[in-house]
């Protein structure tokens, strides 16, 4: 075993453990520090991968950007305190033993098949591909997602305009 499956295996476990404490918390605020960790296992898997850009717009945009959106979005908003449920251990037992199961149904579908090995050379400079491609190749696409982008915020202007009358 080397020590990038190690790290591999511990960002994806985390990154996995990270959203299922994101969707099984009772707290928004450690739904979000859950959010935050998920992303930054991600950015770790993109590091291994090496594919650094990726990894750094992860970082920026999503653990950083969204989680602090979503902060930003709790604190301005109201919420009323949720009642107390019911405890169910059977559940979250059988939950685990789920995960868990499908967890080593996956290790061992990955450990026994055979990938091709990469042909293409990976670029040295992959922020300078990404540019190069963007704005040469790409550049339709990307003009016509900003535009969009600028619509779904004049919209999104609008409505809450008419929504503070």
């Amino acid at each position: 075993m080397s020590g990038q499956f190690i790290f591999f295996m511990l960002f994806s476990v985390t990154a996995i453990g990270g959203a299922i404490m994101m969707l099984n918390m009772e707290r928004i605020m450690y739904m979000i520090a859950s959010a935050a960790v998920t992303f930054l296992s991600l950015a770790g898997i993109y590091v291994l991968l090496h594919a650094e850009f990726l990894a750094f717009v992860q970082i920026l945009i999503y653990a950083g950007a969204i989680t602090i959106l979503m902060i930003f979005g709790i604190v301005l908003t109201k919420h009323e305190e949720k009642r107390e449920e019911p405890k169910r251990r059977f559940y979250h037992i059988s939950l685990f033993a789920g995960v868990v199961g499908l967890f080593a149904v996956f290790y061992y579908v990955i450990n026994q098949s055979a990938f091709p090995a990469v042909t293409r050379e990976i670029a040295q400079d992959q922020t300078k591909e990404i540019g190069l491609l963007i704005y040469s190749q790409y550049v339709i696409p990307f003009e016509l997602v900003s535009i969009l982008l600028t619509i779904a915020l004049i919209g999104a202007i609008i409505i809450a305009k008419r929504e503070g009358k």
